[in-house]
């Protein structure tokens, strides 16, 4: 079975996405941004307390090639270069500095061949704990932690024009900001809570981000799985 349901939480209907719209320093860069969850497309239409739409489409997916960083031959920080790569980061520590400049020479996925990315998605409390990693606050297995017990969503990310020829648009549903709003903000609640408690917890014998400048470990090394 080729085709996927697709969910889009917006403050708009959107009957045709465009390809080359949207923003490009979303995580993945320019693109457009669906799960496969209702209940996250939910609470991702509720910005505030005014109303919001969750847009359904279907995607043949059959011949599109489809990058998923879940897949056993990435990492996390595969997914950390991708994210730095489009996200704003304050390099405020020298591991910081060198930390962004070694991932994007051996982590970064080269995404130019995909039509589509699925992988995690970073609001700003998650986006909190790549922070704390690459500037040597937290171990990698704190960050691994920190973001499943977070609840973390995944989200399927169009990137081609073959892609986007690929959606159909189905229906489109509002979405009560009374119910999904407070959903949205516990679910960072949590996070933040989740991100805090790591802070908070000493990793003596973890991997930092200073030991994988020191020892120039690579993708393939199994401390990273």
């Amino acid at each position: 079975m080729s085709d996927k349901i697709l969910f889009h939480g917006s403050a708009e209907i959107i009957p045709a996405p465009e390809f080359g719209k949207g923003k490009p320093h979303n995580d993945y860069g320019q693109g457009f941004y669906c799960t496969e969850s209702r209940a996250l497309a939910q609470e991702w239409a509720c910005t505030g307390m005014g109303s919001g739409y969750v847009n359904q489409y279907v995607i043949d997916t059959a011949g599109l090639n489809i990058l998923n960083l879940s897949a056993p031959e990435y990492t996390i920080l595969h997914w950390l270069a991708l994210l730095l790569a489009h996200r704003t980061l304050q390099r405020s520590t020298p591991v910081a500095k060198h930390a962004m400049g070694y991932l994007n020479t051996f982590f970064l996925p080269d995404t130019s061949p995909f039509d589509a990315i699925i992988g995690w998605r970073a609001d700003d409390s998650y986006f909190s704990f790549a922070r704390a990693f690459v500037g040597n606050e937290i171990s990698l297995s704190q960050l691994a932690y920190a973001m499943h017990l977070g609840k973390l969503g995944e989200q399927f990310v169009l990137k081609s024009p073959k892609a986007f020829s690929s959606l159909q648009f189905i229906n489109s549903e509002e979405v009560d900001p009374r119910i999904f709003y407070p959903l949205r903000k516990e679910r960072d609640r949590t996070a933040r809570a989740a991100f805090q408690a790591q802070l908070d917890r000493e990793d003596i014998n973890g991997l930092f981000m200073r030991d994988i400048l020191r020892e120039r470990i690579m993708p393939s090394d199994d401390r990273l799985r």
